[in-house]
């Protein structure tokens, strides 16, 4: 949700359909050896004294214009609700990766305790109802858009958090790693790790029966807007349809607020009176918010913020490893196939599995077995791509304290909450 807004005042150079085609064919999916990965790391941003109480704007407002002037190698962006971003550069490896952000972090959370203020890692906020922080046409166009189809997109916009993975898009070659074989693996495996780092079971303060409550907003906002393309056929032509039929979330304007159309896709756009551009197609794609989003690489988008200043770096070091380490990958295709079969049809996430993965998490049996097998592969595979053993003691220790149990940081917020902690959960807590 950080993209960057094009500027609506340049030259207006229409695009047809077949270009729009052909343009996002070229732009999305980048071929050649796995060699990059980043990440994207959104936090919730509370007072350091009392936790539960709201930021006010003010005090937001005071420490954001303080955190602009930091020397950071990451992106630092805000999000509508006030939540911060901080998105890495494409790195070499995982570690290095790792390194700049974990430097990063520590420069803005010692920023952020200056003005009495900290990061909070929780794919939903907890404790407060959406509230927007930024004002800009852009958010004022989304909010009136999403709010067509209930209340999720302001609590997407305002109060959730996420931890996105970001790998290059693989081989033009079938293979383990392969650009399709990734597109399809990024889909299937989704639900696992929705299941696996599952971190939003409350909203105010109370259950609400999902243990990732931000994949159940997302599922809402609805198909056009957080769906996928189907997984049948070449990775290009499913995205390229996908963006046409998508619907257009509003028309910029260089004065006053935008339009927002209901019903006009894309593709009914590009044949209207007055089409749209290039930079407008830029645009189109930014508010497209599908579970994984190719933008030349594969941007992975399903996983909850996780607690703890460096529980971002498990599901970071587990996927890079699912994905780029050769072996780890073909043992997690074979894992996540009969899990696909479950799926059925439908495409990602409106389908059966990752609703039981936004519920359940690993209270299902399948996504359970699944993601015990997928994080001994990874556990297997980080020495190859040169995990430290600091890096690899964490993802052992969530895989003992979490997998293997099948239970997640969900559980030990539901347990914290009913004073359960450490003991199963009754059913109330699951339905």
């Amino acid at each position: 949700m950080s993209d960057s807004v094009s500027d609506c005042t340049k030259p207006r150079t229409v695009v047809t359909e077949p270009e729009v085609e052909a343009l996002v064919r070229g732009i999305c999916f980048k071929t050649g050896p796995p060699r990059t990965v980043g990440v994207e790391v959104e936090w919730l941003v509370h007072g350091l004294r009392s936790p539960q109480l709201p930021v006010t704007p003010e005090q937001l407002a005071a420490a954001y214009a303080a955190l602009r002037n930091l020397p950071l190698r990451s992106a630092l962006t805000t999000e509508p609700g006030g939540q911060l971003e901080l998105s890495s550069p494409p790195a070499a490896s995982l570690m290095e990766c790792i390194g700049t952000v974990s430097a990063d972090l520590d420069t803005v959370r010692a920023q952020l305790r200056e003005h009495g203020l900290g990061l909070a890692g929780f794919g939903h906020d907890p404790w407060h109802p959406p509230r927007r922080f930024l004002h800009e046409p852009r958010y004022d166009a989304m909010e009136r858009c999403l709010d067509r189809t209930g209340p999720a997109g302001r609590a997407m916009m305002c109060s959730s958090a996420s931890v996105q993975v970001c790998l290059d898009a693989g081989y033009e070659e079938p293979g383990p790693l392969g650009h399709g074989r990734r597109w399809w693996l990024a889909h299937q495996l989704g639900a696992v790790l929705v299941a696996a780092f599952a971190n939003s079971p409350l909203a105010g303060r109370t259950p609400t029966g999902w243990l990732s409550t931000r994949q159940l907003n997302w599922m809402e906002i609805g198909p056009g807007r957080a769906g996928a393309p189907g997984l049948d056929g070449d990775p290009r032509d499913g995205w390229a349809r996908h963006v046409l039929d998508a619907p257009v979330m509003c028309v910029r304007r260089d004065a006053g607020p935008w339009d927002v159309p209901e019903g006009l896709t894309f593709r009914e756009w590009t044949r209207s009176a007055a089409p749209p551009t290039r930079d407008d197609l830029d645009y189109h794609i930014s508010t497209l918010f599908p579970p994984v989003r190719p933008r030349g690489h594969l941007e992975l988008r399903m996983i909850d913020a996780q607690p703890g200043e460096d529980g971002w770096v498990v599901p970071l070091a587990v996927t890079t490893a699912l994905f780029d380490d050769p072996a780890a990958a073909e043992t997690a295709y074979r894992a996540v196939k009969p899990l696909a079969e479950r799926a059925g049809p439908l495409p990602a996430p409106h389908n059966p599995l990752w609703s039981a993965a936004a519920r359940h998490a690993l209270a299902d049996p399948e996504l359970h077995e699944a993601a015990r097998i997928c994080f001994a592969a990874a556990v297997e595979a980080l020495p190859r791509l040169g995990a430290t053993t600091e890096v690899m003691d964490a993802v052992r220790a969530y895989q003992d304290r979490h997998v293997i149990r099948g239970r997640t940081p969900a559980d030990e917020l539901l347990d914290r909450l009913s004073g359960t902690e450490g003991r199963p959960h009754g059913k109330d807590i699951r339905t």
